[in-house]
């Protein structure tokens, strides 16, 4: 019968250094390659029992694998904010200022009230000399982006006891790390949670023209809309603009004689083009036959509702922009107006 893994009381439901660990006899190298842990960075290892959520790898990160002052930042971000989704491997993105140096693994840490990680409290010479001689010596920590940038001061915040960028800042990083349809699709949702407008980022941006970034910080806030409600709508509507369409309006309400008929994605109301993105967030099957039965209504009164999907996005959006510029030509929209 095969012996079962050594899983100390002290290590259950707990984030932990390994090195720490094995420096204090609570486990050996062999014991963490078991399957009662699992591996998240760099001698950064959980109780497999453990959930491990995107803040408990971000709070890891910035209690042990980056120098203090380093902040979350990105996409890592932007879903601490809750806005957007970064999957559960995803390397998590960190700004740290020009000033500080390379990231080197520390031990010194404090204890967590959450009691979701283990206190490594101080250490002795012996035990600081055991732990060099068991960490990984190469390589960078797996799991971690690190960029390094020039930070003004009021660029970082803490959020429950994690440095993380403000939102102004995260959009910038944004638009300068990722292609302009990924970083308005963030953008849109910092947007649509108010946790900063458009006007206030255009003002972040100007004010630090002739820095790397800031044109791109523009662009993407001209493209972005705080109505958008979701990221496959976002990603429609932006790839629609940059093809050379006009601009659609976000979420139109469309009535009859004051009562409510439908609510549609995308739209050209003076033209009455809508298109509607059918994806699966649809969680309720019964609203969605309301939203179709609407649209049935939009089409007996003049109304053309292109239907979109993820897959004709992917591979054949070309097709899908001809399709949505033959309607808009239909009802009298000329190129250039």
């Amino acid at each position: 019968m095969p012996k079962a893994p050594r899983r100390p009381p002290q290590l259950r439901g707990r984030i932990f250094r390994g090195s720490t660990a094995v420096s204090r006899g609570l486990l050996t190298r062999n014991d963490l390659r078991s399957s009662a842990w699992r591996s998240l960075f760099r001698d950064v290892y959980a109780d497999s029992h453990l959930r491990v959520s995107h803040r408990d790898r971000c709070r890891a990160v910035t209690r042990w694998l980056v120098p203090p002052g380093t902040a979350v930042a990105g996409r890592s971000a932007a879903a601490l904010y809750g806005a957007g989704r970064v999957a559960p491997d995803e390397p998590i993105d960190v700004l740290m200022s020009t000033s500080l140096a390379a990231p080197q693994p520390t031990d010194a840490t404090t204890t967590d009230t959450t009691g979701t990680y283990a206190a490594d409290g101080g250490t002795t010479k012996a035990e600081r000399r055991s732990i060099a001689r068991t960490r990984p010596r190469r390589g960078p920590a797996t799991g971690l982006r690190v960029h390094r940038a020039e930070l003004d001061p009021g660029d970082v915040v803490d959020r429950a006891g994690i440095l993380v960028t403000t939102p102004a800042r995260t959009c910038w990083d944004l638009a300068r790390w990722l292609d302009v349809v990924d970083a308005v699709v963030v953008i849109d949702s910092l947007l649509a949670r108010r946790l900063t407008d458009v006007p206030a980022l255009r003002e972040y941006a100007l004010a630090r023209a002739g820095r790397r970034g800031w044109r791109s910080l523009l662009r993407a806030v001209d493209l972005a809309d705080p109505g958008t409600e979701s990221p496959p709508e976002s990603r429609t509507r932006v790839q629609l603009v940059l093809a050379g369409l006009p601009r659609p309006r976000t979420q139109w309400v469309v009535s009859d004689h004051g009562r409510f008929v439908a609510r549609l994605d995308l739209a050209w109301p003076e033209l009455k083009v809508a298109v509607e993105y059918d994806g699966l967030w649809h969680d309720d099957p019964e609203q969605f036959h309301r939203d179709r039965r609407r649209l049935n209504q939009l089409l007996g009164g003049d109304w053309i509702v292109l239907h979109v999907t993820a897959k004709r996005l992917r591979e054949d959006f070309p097709g899908f922009v001809a399709e949505v510029r033959a309607a808009l030509r239909s009802r009298g929209h000329r190129a250039g107006r």
